[in-house]
């Protein structure tokens, strides 16, 4: 796993070697106040049967990311580079013709808010029945017995009776279980999730992770959940990239994330988290500042205007050159200018006694 920064030519394309595997991903947006630079430089590979964790605050390049790979990008003003590979197919290289046969079937989404994905004028049926239409040449009625199953499969009661129901006529987590079965009607091979339990109760949440575990055991999909919260990713991911400023800035194992982690701010990211274990008047240790505007991104470190320890690094390295992504272990990569060693002290010393259960 590498990610490089470099503007210069790309080397001749090598074969993919994963099911789905993302080179160099820059995606950029021009506006009248300049170019908005939302993912910049993206590497990561996804397997059959395995769960990428995509995480980081708002803004940090998340959904981007999942929308080019669906191709959502195609069409507008967007500038897209790199590579994006699903089972030998480079998905920036097709047109918009060519790959819109690929989303819904081969590939799909759950978006994050299902009352704004499913159309309010149409029954959650019909629409199920439509994409499964688009295609598969069946029957209307095949295909509102097959939208009756998966509704069924998903855990809407009565599915024959709420097929006819309007979006507003279920709760919050029906619509997400209504879009996660528009999502898997098709049977997808790809399926990425964006903040799919946004909004919902926590044990609405846990029924909906383990109800895309489930369908992923079934199905043998490879599986991306794009989400800010932590205990989504220990939940559900096998392996985790931590974006910040449009960049990757960790990536690793997802034991090695909350065990091992070696960037500050996935540190930030973990002192945030709540814990059933903490105690009730214990604070949360917040990320000092705010994210960074991706027109405007901080030379050097993106994060250093926010990070606490960047006096550990000697010089002006983190606020004027921009550190690599570089291995610190097998499939654990780092972007930060302090050394292994110091950052290791940092997370020992700093921040897992605070995250040790039990406190």
């Amino acid at each position: 796993m590498t990610l490089t920064d470099s503007t210069a030519p790309a080397a001749p394309s090598t074969p993919p070697q994963a099911f789905l595997e993302v080179r160099d991903l820059k995606v950029s947006f021009p506006t009248e106040d300049g170019l908005v630079r939302a993912v910049d430089g993206l590497t990561f590979n996804v397997e059959r049967d395995q769960t990428l964790g995509i995480v980081g605050e708002s803004g940090s390049g998340k959904s981007v990311t999942s929308q080019a790979i669906l191709g959502l990008h195609k069409g507008t003003t967007a500038r897209v580079t790199g590579e994006i590979w699903l089972e030998g197919q480079d998905l920036v290289a097709m047109s918009a013709d060519e790959i819109r046969p690929l989303r819904g079937n081969k590939m799909a989404m759950i978006f994050q808010d299902p009352l704004s994905s499913l159309h309010p004028f149409y029954r959650v049926g019909a629409q199920i029945v439509e994409a499964y239409r688009v295609h598969n040449d069946v029957s209307r009625a095949a295909a509102k017995a097959r939208a009756v199953e998966m509704l069924d499969r998903v855990g809407i009661p009565n599915p024959a009776k709420r097929f006819d129901d309007y979006p507003h006529q279920f709760s919050g987590g029906m619509r997400q279980r209504a879009m996660i079965a528009m999502a898997l009607v098709c049977n997808p091979e790809l399926l990425i999730a964006d903040e799919p339990t946004t909004a919902l109760d926590v044990t609405v949440q846990a029924q909906i992770l383990e109800l895309i575990k489930d369908l992923q055991r079934e199905f043998h999909s490879a599986v991306i959940i794009i989400t800010h919260d932590l205990g989504v990713v220990a939940e559900t991911a096998d392996e985790v990239v931590v974006m910040y400023g449009g960049k990757c800035v960790e990536q690793s194992d997802v034991r090695t994330t909350f065990y091992e982690p070696q960037m500050p701010y996935t540190f930030g990211l973990l002192g945030s988290m709540p814990r059933l274990d903490r105690g009730r008047k214990e604070r949360l240790i917040p990320i000092p500042g705010a994210p960074p505007s991706l027109i405007n991104v901080p030379k050097g470190c993106a994060f250093h205007p926010r990070c606490v320890y960047k006096d550990r690094v000697r010089g002006a390295d983190c606020n004027r050159d921009v550190p690599d992504l570089l291995p610190v272990s097998v499939n654990h990569l780092v972007r930060c200018h302090m050394s292994a060693g110091e950052r290791t002290e940092v997370f020992n010393t700093e921040i897992r006694p605070k995250l040790e259960v039990g406190r």
